[in-house]
Parts: C-alpha cells; sequence; structure tokens
C-alpha cells in the first residue's frame, strides 16, 4: 500500500461504528508504522528495507497492541482501535511489501506477488501493478463511507 493506509483506517472505524477519539485512534494506527519512514529516510539514509523495523513486525505489533489494552483502563477502546488500526496496515502491506510473519524465528521479508520493476521509479512500478487495484478498492470503500455518512438523514 502507498496511499490507502488512511482511508483503510477510516473504513476500520466506520466498519467497526467507531467514531471521535476512537475514530482517531485507529486513523493514527493505520498511518502510524510509516513513520519509520523518517528514519529510513533522514537517519538510515536508506540502510534497509522500512519494512524491517520493529513497526512493521506482527509479532511486535500485536504485542505492543496487548500491553497497550492491558494497561489502558479507561482508555482500552483507543487502545484497541490503535492496535487494529496498526495490524490493518501490516496486513494490507503483507501482499506486496514484504512482512517479517516468522519473525524472531526468522527476519526473512515473505510476499505473495512480487512487483517487477517496470518504471524508472518505483512508485510508478507500483501504480502501474495489477495490485494496486486492491488501493484503490480501499479508496472507494472509504469514500462509499463517507457519502453515505456525508447524506444520512
Amino acid at each position: 500500500m502507498i496511499t490507502a493506509h488512511l482511508p483503510s483506517g477510516y473504513v476500520l472505524a466506520r466498519s467497526a461504528k467507531w467514531s471521535g477519539a476512537v475514530m482517531a485512534a485507529a486513523l493514527v494506527g493505520a498511518v502510524w508504522p510509516d513513520l519509520d519512514l523518517l528514519f529510513f529516510y533522514f537517519v538510515d539514509n536508506r540502510a534497509f528495507h522500512h519494512h524491517r523495523y520493529w513497526v512493521h513486525v506482527p509479532a511486535f505489533a500485536l504485542g505492543v497492541s496487548a500491553v497497550l489494552w492491558a494497561f489502558a483502563g479507561r482508555f482500552r477502546p483507543l487502545a484497541l482501535a490503535f492496535g487494529a488500526g496498526w495490524c490493518l496496515h501490516i496486513l494490507l502491506d503483507a501482499p506486496v511489501g514484504g512482512i517479517m510473519w516468522l519473525w524472531p524465528l526468522s527476519d526473512r521479508l515473505m510476499v505473495l506477488v512480487e512487483v517487477p520493476p517496470t518504471q524508472p521509479h518505483w512508485v510508478a512500478s507500483f501504480i502501474l501493478h495489477w495490485s494496486f487495484a486492491a488501493e484503490l478498492a480501499v479508496w472507494a470503500m472509504a469514500v462509499s463511507f463517507w457519502r453515505r455518512r456525508a447524506h444520512a438523514p
């Protein structure tokens, strides 16, 4: 996923009937893992794939989410929404993005579909690949939810 993480958080929140701060927590959780790109570009000088950072590791995301939920007290709905958004992000990155599903047993990035470098820039290769249709579908769902809400009596 390149552009659809925020809309996926919106679809998640609307599907779960979350609103207000809980919806905001889902939205933040859905984009949170890609904040590692700041470190990737400005600290590590793109030394290795950003999906190798801890925020893209499923075992770590589930563990931190469980601890947050356990200690959140009355803020448990926020912790649940944030963790759900975070895990959704990883699931949406999984088909073509490479995820370390077996960590800590293996640090191998696993993908279902390889996106070949058919264009001069990697972003163009992803956008022109057939798998980008999933991203467009997430956007369509988000727009559909938003339009229904905006036109509700």
